[in-house]
């Protein structure tokens, strides 16, 4: 039996910006896509956006679909609930691997964040943007995700669910990744937390922007592979 590998995406995404990296680790996983609720046209909580309210429902999936030797990979938003969802749960998950997470987070920070989520100001600027959006969600509406999105992340910018000395607390072995052209993640706030993390590992992934369908997913599944996992753990 293979190992799982459960994929989470960022925020305002959807599982299915995942798909091509999943094609690239079928034969090493058993492949999860999972969407967060109100993402990729899943019902809506009945609890606004929150960190929270994502792990749980990932939590659900994973006992639902009874994942074992469980990895997770989460990108951007996806890896910071992976983080969350080990610490709340450490013999869950075999190991996490995050590429583009942003761990710092205050009310400077989500204040700059969540000025790029205006609907109006994207249907003005990016229209392309906004079209893929609502393909992206349907049939859900996007501007409500993007609203629902810039409370959670005004949210962690008045309480981050993630503080440094939690990352001490996490026992899980853990691959931190992020793009070495990556405009909206840090390197210092990602050495950070890779410090912080009591199992970690750290990989720059040379050529690669934020946004995940510019990112190699040949690249990344490298980097994902067990083999290679297991080496460098």
């Amino acid at each position: 039996m293979k190992p799982s590998l459960l994929l989470l995406h960022g925020a305002i995404g959807a599982s299915r910006q995942l798909q091509p990296l999943a094609a690239q680790l079928t034969s090493h996983y058993d492949v999860h896509l999972f969407d967060f609720p109100g993402h990729g046209g899943t019902p809506f909580s009945h609890q606004p956006f929150s960190i929270a309210v994502f792990a749980e429902a990932t939590l659900e999936y994973i006992r639902r679909h009874q994942l074992q030797e469980l990895t997770i990979f989460g990108y951007s938003m996806g890896g910071y609930v992976a983080l969350y969802l080990a610490r709340q749960y450490p013999k869950l998950i075999g190991r996490v691997i995050t590429l583009g997470t942003k761990f710092h987070w205050d009310e400077i920070t989500a204040t700059r964040e969540v000025k790029m989520l205006d609907a109006d100001t994207i249907l003005q600027k990016v229209p392309a943007f906004a079209e893929n959006l609502s393909r992206l969600h349907a049939p859900n509406d996007w501007k409500t995700i993007l609203q629902q999105t810039a409370g959670m992340l005004q949210s962690m910018g008045q309480d981050n669910p993630l503080k440094p000395a939690h990352y001490k607390e996490i026992e899980t072995p853990v691959l931190i990744m992020l793009g070495d052209r990556d405009k909206m993640v840090s390197f210092e706030e990602t050495i950070a937390a890779y410090k912080g993390l009591p199992d970690a590992r750290l990989a720059i992934l040379p050529g690669t922007p934020h946004p995940i369908e510019q990112v190699d997913a040949l690249l990344l599944s490298f980097f994902l592979a067990p083999v290679v996992v297991s080496v460098t753990a």
